[in-house]
């Protein structure tokens, strides 16, 4: 009998040892946690917050009395809309399901676009991205859906396709960004790409044709440009330049003229003075301008009555 005692006895302060080990245990696992580099945990008593714990080990009440949600705050995380990739990589996967739900859009100009585009975010406030709104991630969805369609529903089908598309990225970041703050629902939005700008499937032959035909308007355009940048500055430059030597011509033939009266006008008054001295000068000015240009001079004496066979000029005058 007492031998059954003594082991009952024994067996009850085993079975305490072991109870205190287990609660000692789930004590040290459930109160103790590590939080990582890029994370942040936020730490609820009875599902009030009480504090945010940075990174390093840390101690909670155990038991479920406190609890401790891990948010990671440093870490750039993306959300895809009107596509989703299976795998990324040399050689992406994408799903093949529908998602033209999130993509088709009426641009301003009431065509159709097939919009894909990533928003890259960070969780800048963890507390206010877990209490302030009930779905924080699903609200930032629904407010890059609604902002992207207010965006591209101001554009033309042109714009959204290829000349505003950085413009329509910058504005759609921008405009979530005011909302997102407006519901301080503690997320920042990095940045907003659009992927895949595209007509939908339907029309995209048609699409192809107008483009192409634009294309061609276009080219013919430039031609047309290139050709008129040739020729009309070179025809332009040889009217001034017929305008510069015809002005030229006039300018030199008025001052010549006006040269030859000023001299005739000295020739004159000298020649009133004295003309016979005039009249001789005047001879050899003339004489030495003429005389110049002869290639040879014969004297001749003036009493010789021929001078035919003084020149013989059978052997031309050589």
């Amino acid at each position: 009998m007492e031998g059954n005692v003594a082991r009952f006895k024994m067996s009850r302060k085993k079975a305490v040892t072991i109870l205190i080990v287990a609660v000692l245990g789930i004590f040290l696992l459930t109160g103790f946690y590590v939080v990582n580099p890029e994370e942040e945990a936020v730490v609820q008593r009875f599902g009030a917050y009480v504090r945010t714990a940075g990174p390093g080990l840390h101690f909670k009440i155990p038991f479920g009395i406190e609890t401790k949600t891990v948010i990671k705050v440093k870490k750039v995380q993306k959300t895809e809309f009107g596509f989703r990739t299976l795998q990324a990589g040399v050689q992406t996967q994408y799903s093949s399901a529908d998602y033209s739900g999130e993509s088709l859009m009426l641009t301003g100009d009431l065509n159709i676009a097939d919009v894909e585009w990533i928003v890259q975010y960070r969780i800048k406030d963890p507390v206010a991205f877990l209490f302030n709104v009930r779905n924080a991630l699903e609200t930032m969805r629904d407010v890059s859906e609604s902002v992207t369609r207010q965006v591209v529903g101001d554009r033309s089908i042109d714009e959204v396709l290829t000349l505003s598309r950085k413009e329509i990225a910058f504005l759609v970041e921008g405009q979530m960004q005011e909302t997102l703050d407006a519901y301080e629902s503690g997320i920042e939005i990095v940045a907003v790409n659009l992927q895949n700008v595209k007509p939908p499937a339907p029309v995209q032959p048609a699409f192809n044709a107008v483009n192409s035909a634009m294309q061609e308007r276009d080219r013919i355009k430039n031609e047309a440009e290139q050709q008129y940048n040739q020729v009309i500055p070179e025809a332009t430059g040889r009217a001034e330049r017929s305008i510069q030597e015809a002005l030229g011509y006039r300018v030199a033939r008025i001052n010549r003229a006006e040269g030859e009266v000023a001299m005739f006008r000295q020739v004159l008054t000298e020649y009133r003075k004295a003309p016979q001295v005039t009249r001789r000068r005047l001879y050899l000015e003339t004489m030495r301008e003429v005389l110049t240009k002869v290639d040879k001079i014969y004297l001749v004496d003036e009493d010789l009555e021929s001078v035919l066979p003084l020149l013989n000029l059978d052997r031309g005058g050589q």
